[in-house]
């Protein structure tokens, strides 16, 4: 024979208490809302690997190693400027004299002062004594001369004219000192770790002239990857630079005798012309030579190919044909055996985490997706790359209805790591709802919470027994 088990003192209070409340409920509609929120545990932003399934690796064609390509330069670098991948490197990190490479940073702080509404193509600048007594690659300025900004950029960019870039660098600062000052600044906001410049130009201090020279010790220094990272900057902030780099000829003055000649002989347009069609790369459009005796040639190249762009730096090459053929090496080994690959589509739907819980919502959850596709470079023949993706959700007290569709409520960091490469590529895209999440009635969230309370009334007397 069964006895049921009296309830104890303490026990009976609770059960009094219990109904109660529920008769308040019943008074105070407004009470479901404020129990829902209550029940609500404390919300902390979670972290957590998603749990779709690792795709298997699709065999690819074996990378050669750096060594096999034969290099003969002091340092060498190849990137992928949208995600950053390093895909080569050879003594990378090596400060070194980088020559007329220089003038990249001078090209970029003239581009963004005309960006800026600084200065303007049109301007007239005249010509001051620093700038008429510079050596080298020059345009012959005359102290005084005016030429507007743009006729002295494409002296600088294509003859590499050492007058032509102090008169801007002047221009933007008001003394060559000035503008290496802002050089030096922006290095170090561009994340350059061991650029330092001490003129606009890249000539050696003692080709300087000696009135407009730099009191502080030292010479011009830059890395290969230091370079690279400049002109990532270059063809990312000022994606019109190409107006300029790829001008083959150009005839500074009428009364010049000859025009000035682009130093980059890779230019894809130059396949027709017969001293430099040996060396014309297809897609090559950019970016700048360098040399001096102490520097030796060096050449920043960037060329496009299948809709990828990739910057090559090299350093220290024995002549000026050497350093073109060098880059068509490093470019080479670049564009045959990687590639950019879309490896998750916009909207995506992410596998364990479909939806995010909402507060006094019709419905208690919403659906999220990805806010934009991620690409990443890969080895060429990658069907499936295996990518680790991580979701962070926002703290779940915040996510209150209504919220209204493509509403941020977290992020997903996808990481991609190529086999035998020591950087990784990491991408990072929001989590927003795919539709729009609805207040519900207070009748709705009255009978919510009713339901809720009897199944965890329920649940606890059944433990009571």
């Amino acid at each position: 024979m069964k006895y049921k088990r009296k309830l104890s003192s303490k026990q009976l209070v609770m059960k009094t208490a219990t109904v109660g409340l529920l008769l308040n409920m019943l008074a105070f509609p407004a009470a479901s809302a404020m129990a829902e929120a209550v029940s609500t545990p404390a919300a902390t932003e979670t972290a957590a690997p998603s749990t779709a399934a690792t795709p298997a690796k699709t065999a690819v064609t074996k990378i050669p190693s750096v060594e096999s390509l034969g290099l003969n330069l002091k340092s060498a670098v190849l990137i992928e400027p949208t995600t950053g991948e390093i895909l080569l490197s050879l003594n990378a990190d090596e400060p070194l004299p980088p020559a007329s490479m220089t003038k990249m940073m001078t090209e970029y702080l003239v581009s963004d002062a005309v960006k800026n509404g600084q200065i303007s193509w049109d301007e007239k600048v005249v010509v001051q004594e620093n700038a008429s007594k510079q050596i080298g690659s020059r345009i012959f300025l005359a102290e005084g001369d005016e030429h507007t900004v743009k006729e002295l950029y494409i002296a600088m960019a294509v003859g590499s004219a050492n007058d032509a870039t102090v008169a801007l660098a002047e221009l933007v600062s008001g003394s060559e000192q000035e503008f290496v000052t802002l050089m030096n600044e922006t290095a170090k906001k561009m994340g350059m770790k061991t650029a330092h410049f001490i003129n606009s130009t890249g000539l050696d201090r003692a080709d300087m002239p000696e009135k407009f020279r730099p009191e502080a010790e030292g010479e011009t220094l830059m890395s290969a990857m230091d370079a690279a990272l400049l002109a990532k900057f270059i063809v990312t902030d000022h994606p019109d630079f190409t107006e300029f780099t790829t001008i083959q000829s150009y005839k500074f003055r009428e009364r010049d005798a000859k025009p000035m000649i682009n130093y980059n002989w890779m230019l894809e347009a130059n396949k027709d012309i017969a001293n430099f069609k040996a060396y014309a790369y297809p897609g090559l459009d950019g970016l700048k030579t360098g040399h001096t005796t102490n520097a030796g040639n060096c050449f920043t190249g960037t060329a496009v190919r299948d809709g990828m762009r990739l910057i090559s730096v090299v350093m220290g090459a024995n002549s000026e044909a050497h350093r073109f053929t060098e880059t068509k090496k490093v470019l080479d080994f670049g564009f045959n055996n990687f590639e950019i690959k879309q490896v998750v589509a916009p909207k995506a739907v992410i596998a364990g985490t479909e939806t995010v819980p909402v507060l006094k919502g019709k419905n208690k959850d919403v659906p999220v997706v990805t806010d934009a596709g991620v690409t990443f470079m890969v080895p060429k023949g990658t069907v499936s790359p295996q990518i680790k993706t991580t979701v962070v959700t926002n703290d779940p007290a915040t996510l209150i209805a209504p919220i209204a569709g493509a509403s941020k409520v977290g992020k997903v960091t996808y990481t991609y790591q190529i086999e035998g490469m020591s950087q990784a590529q990491e991408k990072t895209v929001n989590l927003i709802t795919a539709e729009e999440a609805e207040k519900a009635g207070w009748f709705k969230l009255l009978m919510r919470a009713i339901g809720e309370f009897f199944g965890d009334l329920f649940t606890g007397i059944k433990n009571l027994f």
